[in-house]
């Protein structure tokens, strides 16, 4: 059986501008990066076409150790819908270099699904995060020298800087350090630490900016701390929000590849999904919906998290009408959700595959509260019997839920046509019929009891004395009017991660908040987050290589 690196080399790639030419486009419009990628202007971007095309939002069960396959089903479903004569593009996230070379491996599809070229995507790319580093490092870098060139004039608190550096890299050894050392010439003496750049709020906010003056407009609102009578310094008040923008001139536009079929795709921003809203850009998905008919898109984790937070916030800023959702679903999902060990996942469990159905609808009963149609994908591996497949079929049916086996990993878009049809059914019945769980207005624990309560399950909602304190400071200083973005752990429906299946009888407890006042949210943090990942101990940066022809092998 082939790698997926292996699949992605003996590709036909086409020259990107022969992709471009399918959304109507010609090399003037480009901004090419070699033969193979390119990135979109701005400028190209029609709200009004924006608002006639259909959007698909795919997300999943909760996840497992074993993975759902989100992103392979989202390009596969693309290739299905072209198959079937619907000008289709997929718009994912781009890799960052944490999974790749951490425990994840690479994240542009799988099998035959895949976007390519592969090995750049998983790379460098165009540089995107990259220049994100750059901007958030440099307010880094201006907020250090604020205090020691500036005389601190705003009278800024190096005990309440809330800004970290960040690094693109699995470094668990800098998530906590101390800077300044070396004497008055050398800087201010404080404790800070790197975060990686995936969860960096400059990446969260150039995901849900609209053009490079939102942009500007977002970074100048990053709360960088306090003062020491509380109160908040804005980027704005240093003057950092220009240069940092600068650094994104390119950044902000989206890149156009392709996928292995030769259909367009479009892979921007990578924020995470329990700490940020964990889609790709704005920006990105209304390019494809500008140039295409259909747009497939996912959300991180499952329907409780990324596909809400989509829902309730990209949506929200970005006038988006979503049409339909892919949840998706695989057998062994379904068996550890009802109480199988992972050694076991292989192995045929009937009775396991029914038990994990209570996770798998509470998902579908998630997508209804936004007023979507559902479509259940089943993910199938070749360990899948037909008898534990067709427990699923039956009870979706059951549910009035369509239901498709999806092959895409081992067919392409050929295993997907079955999926691209009920989507294209479930879209087209369903002109405006989305509707967000909350409104922006509503008061920071009323949001948040909303989402808790119907999304996850929860009886109620606790807070510490440390996150009441935080609501009042935010009702204090105008930021209790923004869409939370709760901070769970993405492997259970509660914030307990061993807690599998369909939980029961449970409170969501808020122990603190964090504000990302840029992008324009606030992080409600619910357990432990870990905004820093370590390495495994048997890395996939171990098995990556390269020759002297500059062919490398090792990536998944």
């Amino acid at each position: 059986m082939k790698t997926d690196l292996e699949i992605a080399k003996s590709a036909d790639m086409r020259p990107i501008t022969e992709i471009a030419a399918k959304l109507g486009l010609n090399e003037n419009d480009l901004y090419l990066y070699g033969k193979y990628m390119a990135k979109l202007p701005l400028r190209i971007i029609d709200d009004n076409e924006v608002k006639k095309k259909k959007l698909i939002l795919v997300t999943a069960m909760t996840p497992t150790p074993a993975g759902e396959g989100k992103t392979t089903t989202s390009i596969g479903l693309s290739e299905g819908l072209n198959r079937l004569g619907v000008r289709s593009t997929v718009v994912i996230r781009e890799p960052s270099l944490g999974p790749v070379f951490g425990i994840k491996g690479g994240a542009a599809g799988g099998g035959h699904a895949q976007v390519i070229p592969m090995e750049d995507i998983n790379l460098h790319f165009t540089g995107d995060i990259a220049a994100i580093e750059k901007a958030h490092n440099l307010l880094s870098a201006l907020i250090d020298n604020h205090l020691q060139s500036k005389n601190n004039s705003l009278n800024l608190d190096p005990r309440k800087i809330a800004w970290k550096r960040v690094v693109d890299m699995n470094d668990r050894a800098l998530r906590n350090i101390v800077i300044g050392l070396g004497g008055p010439t050398q800087g201010i003496p404080r404790e800070t630490g790197f975060d990686i750049t995936a969860a960096s709020e400059v990446m969260a906010a150039l995901c849900l900016a609209k053009d490079i003056e939102d942009l500007k407009e977002k970074f100048g609102n990053i709360l960088v701390g306090f003062t020491y009578d509380d109160e908040p310094v804005y980027a704005r008040e240093i003057n950092a929000q220009g240069a940092m923008t600068a650094l994104m001139k390119y950044a902000i536009m989206p890149n156009l590849v392709q996928t292995l079929e030769g259909n367009p795709a479009i892979v921007h921003g990578g924020p995470f999904a329990n700490i940020a809203q964990g889609t790709n850009t704005l920006i990105g998905t209304k390019m494809g919906l500008t140039l295409s008919d259909y747009v497939v898109t996912e959300a991180g984790f499952a329907s409780e998290l990324g596909a809400e937070k989509f829902l309730d916030i990209k949506c929200q800023y970005g006038g988006l009408t979503p049409n339909a959702s892919v949840i998706v679903a695989t057998i062994r999902a379904l068996k550890y959700h009802g109480g199988a060990k992972m050694a076991d996942l292989k192995k045929p469990d009937k009775e396991a595959v029914t038990k994990g159905l209570a996770n798998l609808e509470k998902h579908i009963e998630n997508i209804k509260h936004f007023r979507l149609d559902p479509v259940v994908a089943i993910n199938k591996f070749y360990t899948d019997t037909d008898q534990e497949i067709e427990i699923v079929i039956k009870r979706c049916k059951e549910l009035g839920v369509r239901v498709a086996v999806y092959e895409g990993w081992e067919k392409g878009g050929k295993g997907a046509v079955a999926l691209a049809e009920m989507v294209r059914d479930a879209a087209e019945s369903c002109k405006t019929c989305f509707e967000p769980i909350y409104d922006f207005s509503w008061g920071i624990e009323k949001k948040i009891s909303t989402i808790a309560t119907k999304l996850y399950g929860a009886e109620n909602v606790e807070y510490t004395v440390k996150a009441r304190s935080q609501i009042e400071q935010f009702e204090k200083i105008g930021l209790d009017k923004l869409p939370v973005c709760i901070a769970k752990t993405q492997k259970s429906l509660s914030d307990v991660p061993s807690k599998r299946g369909l939980p029961k009888n449970f409170a969501i407890k808020i122990r603190e908040f964090e504000v990302a006042a840029g992008a324009g949210f606030l992080v409600p943090i619910a357990g432990t987050i870990m905004r820093m990942p370590g390495l495994p101990s048997a890395p996939s940066a171990e098995k990556i290589n390269i020759d002297n022809d500059g062919n490398i092998t090792g990536l998944f």
